[in-house]
């Protein structure tokens, strides 16, 4: 058949691909399998069982730390106008010999040395977790909750990052990067539904209902240049967003980019459209800047995660220490 001949029929496909795409726009937030009190979706998977069986198989002997650092001038999302990261000393051991905060006198301050500092941040700098009141559509966040109802000036009275349970799971790595042969995926790629099962296919790996999944694009290996590891991030497709919720049963999807998703959308009418269908419509949690270097230089694709972010109440995000164990 020639070229010609298959340009409308080609139009036509791809025409019926982005009108499936833009239907996403359209649809509301999810309503809870697990009540109209549900503040915490997917993370309901997570019970005294299915803890004790992935603890049941961990190895022990190695411990992979998955968070970033946090310092100034570190990359963090900025976009928006949102505060950069900064740190400054409280209290230093020459400073209080001169100011006596403490009022115990100079011979004191000399004998015992204070150090205090403190910090201020985006919610969602480093590694962290976004909440299900991260996203919404049309004044709603997962469950129907609404923000006319439940967000006052002191945070979200419904979904805050604070009630999400400690984090203890299946971990899965899918090494996209890897799986292609890159040490990283190029700016702006959009990773998809087949790039997914390709490496999955490739690591010999299957995923499991309420697995924590976590997806490598390479770019954590720019994470000391700030304005190269912000610009034009490669991530997630809604596509493959789908595939891991839909099809692999994923509890919790995270990646080591700035943002998950890539840009610009493919999705007309939602300019952050793997965000709203993973938070305000399937109540599953967000992870970023997830640091996964270690796990695939040692081929490490499934293992026990164990994490918890900073209980704070009503939040949106939180930072977040999670570690990976190998499994035996």
């Amino acid at each position: 058949m020639k070229l010609r001949s298959l340009l409308p029929r080609l139009g036509l496909l791809a025409l019926g691909a982005f009108a499936a795409l833009s239907a996403h726009a359209a649809e509301g937030v999810g309503s809870s399998p697990w009540g109209p009190a549900d503040e915490i979706g997917r993370l309901n998977l997570i019970t005294p069982e299915s803890r004790a069986a992935i603890l049941s198989r961990v190895d022990g002997r190695k411990a992979y730390d998955l968070a970033t650092d946090y310092y100034i001038g570190m990359p963090s999302w900025q976009a928006a106008g949102d505060p950069h990261y900064q740190f400054w000393m409280t209290h230093t051991p020459r400073g209080t010999v001169v100011d006596d905060p403490m009022a115990v006198g100079r011979e004191m301050n000399h004998k015992v040395s204070y150090t205090g500092a403190a910090f201020s941040m985006y919610s969602h700098s480093g590694t962290h977790i976004d909440a299900l009141n991260h996203f919404g559509l049309d004044g709603k966040i997962w469950n129907g909750f609404r923000a006319d109802e439940h967000l006052g000036d002191r945070g979200w009275t419904k979904t805050g990052v604070e009630k999400f349970p400690p984090l203890i799971a299946r971990g899965v790595l899918i090494d996209v990067a890897a799986a292609q042969g890159l040490p990283m995926l190029p700016e702006n790629y959009r990773i998809t539904r087949q790039d997914l099962r390709n490496a999955l296919a490739k690591q010999k790996v299957r995923l499991q209902r309420g697995d924590i999944v976590l997806i490598r694009t390479g770019r954590m290996q720019r994470f000391g240049d700030a304005s190269g590891y912000m610009a034009n991030p490669p991530g997630l497709g809604l596509d493959a967003a789908k595939f891991l919720v839909e099809d692999g049963g994923a509890m919790i999807v995270g990646a080591d980019n700035l943002s998950l998703e890539t840009f610009p959308s493919e999705v007309a009418g939602d300019y952050i459209p793997v965000h709203t269908y993973l938070l305000a419509q399937h109540g599953v949690p967000i992870m970023e800047l997830v640091a996964l270097e270690e796990l695939s230089r040692d081929k490490v694709y499934e293992f026990a995660f164990i994490g918890g972010p900073l209980k704070i109440r009503g939040g949106d995000a939180a930072p977040l220490r999670p570690i990976a164990l190998p499994l035996r």
